[in-house]
């Protein structure tokens, strides 16, 4: 059964960074990608960033570029989501969510955890 848990959110000023993780478990991931998404009250889910498992291939939202880099360490089955420069506009939950490639929906997902950016 996959399992996704994240860490790693908090409280930060605008401007500084945080990093979240997700640790993923259940299967092999090799022909999975994993994605970040994040969720404020009133609004649809907001894709963020993706990174395919097998080779690091790397997606973006363009709200998130050049500020966020995600990655992956295939040995410990995490992916992690540098967030630098943030902004009050990036105060959400996110969550880590995970599907085989050649799905359209992502099918797992984790549990999320709060980022706050004060401003």
């Amino acid at each position: 059964q996959v399992q996704l848990v994240e860490s790693g959110g908090g409280l930060v000023q605008a401007g500084g960074s945080l990093r979240l993780s997700c640790a993923a478990s259940g299967r092999s991931f090799s022909s999975y990608i994993m994605g970040w998404f994040r969720q404020t009250p009133g609004k649809e889910r907001e894709f963020v960033a993706a990174i395919t498992w097998s080779d690091g291939i790397t997606y973006y939202a363009d709200s998130v570029k050049g500020r966020f880099t995600i990655s992956r360490d295939n040995a410990k089955n995490t992916v992690s989501l540098q967030m630098n420069s943030l902004k009050p506009e990036d105060t959400a939950v996110y969550y880590c969510a995970t599907r085989r490639l050649i799905s359209r929906e992502y099918n797992y997902w984790g549990q999320g955890t709060q980022v706050t950016v004060s401003s």
